[in-house]
């Protein structure tokens, strides 16, 4: 069954592309493909897909400076980073080139079909959706907070964190539980790294991060996210 939505897969490794263009066709996705940096640019703009899986590593020109072009030049939609290191996502993180979110390989088909699926549904029809606490703006599919007309940068990971607790106002999530939907099922984290990424976060969205208006722990079990609308 067509699903109407057009993937741009620009990957260099031959194979390795045939599979996923395989993959995804077999999905109901309409499919165009690149394996190169500077030719992917152009038919990014081109052909503005709905999805562009991107492989960080091509000749011509990198990935990662492939997204920063495309961003700069209006492109909005979703851009997933086809990592080959764990490592090179704090340089994502680092550096905030606009990437919507990242697989490392070797990546399982399922795996990353279930997470365009999470994709579409999420960015694409709600393009748009932007949540609100206090007197700050939190806009997902830019990875930034507004508050009092400023921009504030978020990291993927600090970005996925907030999402899943203004998904889930007042309730209390487990570490557990957290680490799973911002690192995934393959996750090898601890929880250290996890209250390292909620501190940074608390600096970006609390008056006072050490007395935590919003984001608070539970002790003994992880966090819940605390809206009272006091300050709007």
């Amino acid at each position: 069954m067509s699903k109407d939505i057009t993937i741009a897969v620009v990957e260099d490794d031959e194979n390795l592309r045939f599979l996923v263009v395989h993959r995804l066709m077999t999905e109901g996705y309409n499919v165009i493909q690149s394996a190169n940096g500077l030719e992917a640019e152009q038919l990014i703009m081109d052909q503005k897909p709905a999805v562009v899986l991107l492989d960080w590593m091509l000749p011509g020109k990198e990935g990662i400076e492939v997204c920063e072009a495309v961003r700069k030049q209006g492109f909005e939609n979703i851009i997933i980073m086809m990592t080959a290191k764990s490592q090179d996502v704090d340089k994502i993180d680092a550096y905030s080139y606009g990437v919507t979110d990242y697989i490392t390989k070797p990546f399982n088909m399922d795996v990353l079909v279930a997470m365009i699926e999470n994709k579409v549904r999420f960015f694409l029809p709600k393009n748009s959706d932007i949540y609100t606490f206090g007197d700050t703006e939190h806009h997902p599919n830019i990875h930034s907070l507004v508050r009092d007309g400023k921009k504030i940068e978020l990291t993927i990971l600090e970005n996925r964190i907030l999402l899943y607790f203004l998904q889930n106002v007042g309730k209390e999530i487990t570490r557990e539980e957290l680490m799973e939907v911002v690192w995934g099922y393959s996750s090898n984290v601890n929880t250290r790294t996890l209250d390292m990424h909620v501190v940074r976060l608390r600096k970006k969205i609390e008056t006072n991060p050490d007395k935590p208006h919003y984001l608070q722990t539970v002790r003994g079990l992880g966090y819940k996210f605390i809206d009272t609308k006091e300050e709007e």
